[in-house]
Parts: C-alpha cells; sequence; structure tokens
C-alpha cells in the first residue's frame, strides 16, 4: 500500500518469532549479538514469523494482539489499523500513516535476564540492537509517523533525554487498553502526545478479546498477582480472571490460526481463586474447557507458583491426566525460587509463600519440585541474586536448597536483580561488580545443575517440538557444544579462581587468560 496505514502496529524482530516452537527459547533474546552469528540465531532460535505480500504477519506478540483488539473496538476501522513485520514497513508505512505502535520487552536490554547475560558475556542484547535497528528505519525516518513505545519494558523509556535522543514520542507504562485509543486518536489528529502515560488498570470488561493469532498461541487466562513480592511488577497488579467463555474465543483465535493454547498467568494454578488459596474446581474447568475446545491437541503454560503446586498435589495430577502428559510428553512452565532464605522470604516476598509461612519456604519449594516430578512437569525456575539486605547465610542456604534440588529434572537460572516494581527508587540494582565469591557459588551451582539435565532436556525436547530436522540438529549442536564449553568454564573458575566469577569474566575480557569462549568459534568459521 503505497499511501501507507494510518495506524502501524509492529515489536521488533526478536518478538516477531515462535521460537520453533519453543516459546522460552524467546530468552536468547537476552542474550548478546555476536555469542553465535546472526545467520544461525535468526534461523534457529528465532525464525521469522510469516507475513504476506502487504507485510501483515500471521502471528504476532500477544500484547500487540491486546493493542489492535482495544483499537478495532474504539472506532478504529481494519483499513486503517494493520499489525506489521518490522522488516516490512516499507509496505505499510507512508504518507496516509500517522502514528506507530511498537510493543517491547526490553528496548534498553536492562531487564534481569538481558543485564545478567551482557555483564557475564559483554556486547549488547539481541532485543536492544533490533530495537534500535526499528527506529531508525527508514520508513520511520522518511515519513516521520508519531511513534508510541508500550509493553513490559516500557518503563525504561520514561526518562524524556532518552526518548527525545531515540525519536519517541509517547511511552505507555503499565496496561495500555484503556489509554491506547485516545493515544492513537490524537495521533491521527496530529496532536501533541504526552510524553509518558501511566496505563489505567483495565477490568475484565474493558480487556478485550484479540481479533488475530498471538504467537505460539498465547491466551490470557489472568492478569495481576497480588502476592506483593517487592522486586516484582505483575505482583503488585491487581489480580484479575477473565472468564473461560472470553478465553476459549482466544482459543479458537488461535485454533484457527493452527496454533495450539498455552494459558498465560503469572499463577495458572490461581485461576479463579478468591484469595491465595489454590481453586481446585476452577482451575480444573478451566483445563478441561481447553483441552476439550475443538482442534486443540495440546495445552501448556507460562507461569506457575511454587507455593500453589505444594499447596494443591491434587490439581497438579488431574491436570496432568486431563492433558496426558507422561514421561514422554512432560509438561513445562516458568516459576519463581529466588531464594532459599526464610529471612529474604520474610522481608521482601512474604505473600510468594503462602499459604504456607517463609520459615517453610525451602521445604515448599522442594515438596514442590517433588510434586512436579512424580507428574512429569519440568519447572523452569529463577533465583535473584543481590536481594537487599542479602547476607551470607542467606547465600549459603540458597546454595544448600539449590543442592537439594539435584535429583529433579528442572531448569534453574540465576538473574541479577533490577529494582523495579515496589523496589524502585528504594534499592541499587545488582550487577558483576558486587558479585562476592558466594554470590559466585550460588550462580555457578545453579549452572551446574542446568548442565547436569541440559543434554536430557535438549534431546527429549527439540525431538518432540522441532519438526525441521535441520534446524533440530542445529539447535543440538549449538546448546550441545554450549554445555561442553560451560562445565569447562565452570570447572576453572572453581579450581583456578577458587569460585571468583568476576575475576574470571575480568581476564577473559582482558584477553589475560586465553581460553576457548563461550562462543562458538568453529560455527563462525563454518557459518558466518
Amino acid at each position: 500500500m503505497k499511501q501507507g496505514f494510518p495506524v502501524v502496529l509492529t515489536a521488533d524482530r526478536t518478538l516477531m518469532s515462535e521460537y520453533n516452537g519453543g516459546i522460552f527459547l524467546g530468552f536468547s533474546a537476552c542474550i548478546p549479538r555476536g555469542l553465535i552469528p546472526d545467520s544461525v540465531y535468526f534461523s534457529l532460535f528465532c525464525p521469522s514469523v510469516k507475513a504476506d505480500k502487504n507485510g501483515v504477519v500471521e502471528v504476532a506478540p500477544y500484547g500487540t494482539r491486546k493493542i489492535e483488539a482495544a483499537l478495532l473496538e474504539n472506532g478504529f476501522s481494519r483499513e486503517e489499523v494493520i499489525v506489521a513485520h518490522p522488516d516490512r514497513l516499507d509496505r505499510v508505512i507512508g504518507p496516509k500513516t500517522k502514528v506507530i505502535g511498537i510493543t517491547e520487552n526490553d528496548p534498553l536490554g536492562i531487564g534481569p535476564a538481558t543485564s545478567t547475560f551482557t555483564q557475564i558475556f559483554g556486547g549488547e542484547a539481541y532485543m536492544a540492537v533490533k530495537f534500535r535497528e526499528l527506529l531508525r528505519h527508514p520508513s520511520i525516518r522518511r515519513f516521520k509517523p508519531k511513534i508510541i513505545v508500550g509493553g513490559p519494558g516500557a518503563w525504561q523509556l520514561e526518562n524524556e533525554e532518552l526518548r527525545r535522543e531515540l525519536g519517541i514520542d509517547c511511552v505507555v507504562i503499565g496496561e495500555g487498553e484503556k489509554v491506547a485509543p485516545s493515544l492513537f486518536e490524537k495521533a491521527l489528529n496530529g496532536e501533541e502526545l504526552p510524553g509518558v502515560v501511566y496505563g489505567e488498570t483495565a477490568s475484565i470488561e474493558d480487556i478485550p478479546t484479540i481479533k488475530g493469532a498471538a504467537v505460539d498461541g498465547l491466551v490470557e487466562v489472568a492478569r495481576g498477582c497480588g502476592r506483593g513480592c517487592r522486586f516484582c511488577v505483575p505482583t503488585l497488579q491487581l489480580y484479575r480472571c477473565l472468564p473461560i467463555d472470553r478465553i476459549l474465543k482466544e482459543v479458537e483465535v488461535n485454533i484457527k490460526a493452527g496454533r495450539n493454547p498455552i494459558l498465560h498467568a503469572e499463577d495458572v494454578l490461581r485461576y479463579g481463586a478468591k484469595g491465595i488459596e489454590v481453586n481446585r474446581e476452577a482451575v480444573i474447568n478451566l483445563f478441561k474447557a481447553v483441552k476439550g475446545y475443538p482442534g486443540v491437541e495440546r495445552v501448556g503454560i507460562s507461569h506457575f507458583a511454587l507455593a500453589s503446586v505444594a499447596s494443591a498435589p491434587e490439581v497438579i495430577e488431574e491436570i496432568s491426566d486431563i492433558l496426558g502428559i507422561d514421561e514422554k510428553n512432560w509438561f513445562s512452565g516458568q516459576t519463581g525460587i529466588e531464594t532459599g532464605s526464610p529471612e529474604l522470604i520474610e522481608k521482601l516476598m512474604r505473600g510468594k509463600c503462602k499459604p504456607f509461612t517463609p520459615e517453610e519456604w525451602p521445604e515448599v519449594v522442594l515438596r514442590a519440585f517433588e510434586i512436579l516430578s512424580e507428574n512429569n512437569w519440568v519447572p523452569c525456575a529463577t533465583l535473584i541474586l543481590g536481594l537487599p539486605g542479602e547476607k551470607e547465610r542467606d547465600l549459603e542456604a540458597t546454595v544448600d536448597l539449590i543442592e537439594e534440588l539435584r535429583p529433579f529434572k528442572s531448569l534453574i537460572v540465576p538473574l541479577f536483580l533490577v529494582a523495579t516494581g515496589g523496589l524502585k527508587g528504594k534499592a541499587e540494582s545488582f550487577g558483576l561488580e558486587e558479585m562476592g565469591q558466594r554470590h559466585s557459588e550460588v550462580f555457578l551451582k545453579c549452572w551446574e545443575h542446568n548442565l547436569d539435565w541440559g543434554p536430557t532436556l535438549i534431546k527429549e525436547w527439540t525431538e518432540r517440538n522441532i519438526r525441521n530436522p535441520i534446524a533440530r540438529h542445529g539447535v543440538k549442536l549449538i546448546l550441545s557444544y554450549a554445555i561442553k564449553q560451560g562445565r569447562r568454564l565452570i570447572d576453572r573458575c572453581k579450581k583456578e579462581y577458587y569460585y571468583d566469577l568476576k575475576a574470571m569474566i575480568e581476564d577473559l575480557k582482558s584477553e589475560r587468560v586465553k581460553t576457548m569462549p563461550v562462543t562458538t568459534r568453529f560455527l563462525y568459521r563454518l557459518l558466518s
């Protein structure tokens, strides 16, 4: 369309992917560019979603789809609004284009996962690189539409000088459904936009149903959390559950596009709960309804809480029965351990352990992992390094807990604290410079655990999820090589640096130590 669409919605290239069928491979956008060749990264880990000749994408990030739906339900026509591929903006932006809306998860590369990887390996994360490239697109520079940015990472763009430098007109921080229509209307009318808008909490009635399929079939079943962890944004938001009939409408949209649903909430196991405790009937009805919907072959989830697992083991067993989960077809989702210290749980995240007490937290985690293992669930768990008030004994408790979790098939990912949510302005973010020996020990224990389970998980996951044999072999090759090199570097850090990870990384960066890097040098020779 040479004249362009009045409203163009898009996202950076790393979000316009279904990650070869594994939504958690989306975290690969957090790694620094340069660890592997771009051709390998974008073909194996982050292949592009399909787009038609006009640039319209087949699927899009879930947040983009929500804004699209909010606009279409509030007076905008389909002829005005398009969801486009970032590489084909030249086909949709023209003289009639007045505004472009961009969804972003981590625009500056300073989120927890990204900052951890970039501080360890150096360089800039793919997501930050591609966000900047998107803003510099020739069509955007030529026709100069208003730029509105929203999404989980919008908080990073609150600074006025930074927005001016990047050419961003407006940033929406928080939920966008209620404020987006008026902002886009102002942009169409040529009115001045506010630099920063804080989104209003949307009621169930205000949350629209997506009109087009989402990446990997994502379907929101609840929003917010309510557990109150001070380092987290979603836990501070009002908790709301969408009714099953609305959920099934989005399942239908995704099924029509050939995508099986992944149910999304901060804790899917709390669906329908009035308080903290699991509502067994509501959760089971949800999974029965979704699994029984015509065309649904399998169901996934995004997140769950370990306290919910430990308090309702019978629900885990019933879900596994409904979905046909077994040893060959295991189930996975993201969850948070964060610390093994009851003292830090008491101080910073008391709601995380409910209905249990902070003193019970290590046993809650262990019991939850046992329950998950018995039912063939594989948790991908996070730990946070650098929590405010963290002491040696807290780190020792975390190390002890990781050791107890070694028998369970799982991943445990250590992340540096980023002071957002309730800690914004009240605590300092944590980084490599602050790492002591105990922090290094926690970090290495986590990755020893992951590398022990890595070969099994890689084999089972790739064979089940990646249909293309070339892509499957390529992913296996790269991840297996990373495991081999990871083991070697961990061993070196323990024996030569006595758990001083900071010192070893500094030596590697300054090239005082000659060692084969984690980056696959031979792959560069073969594939660059």
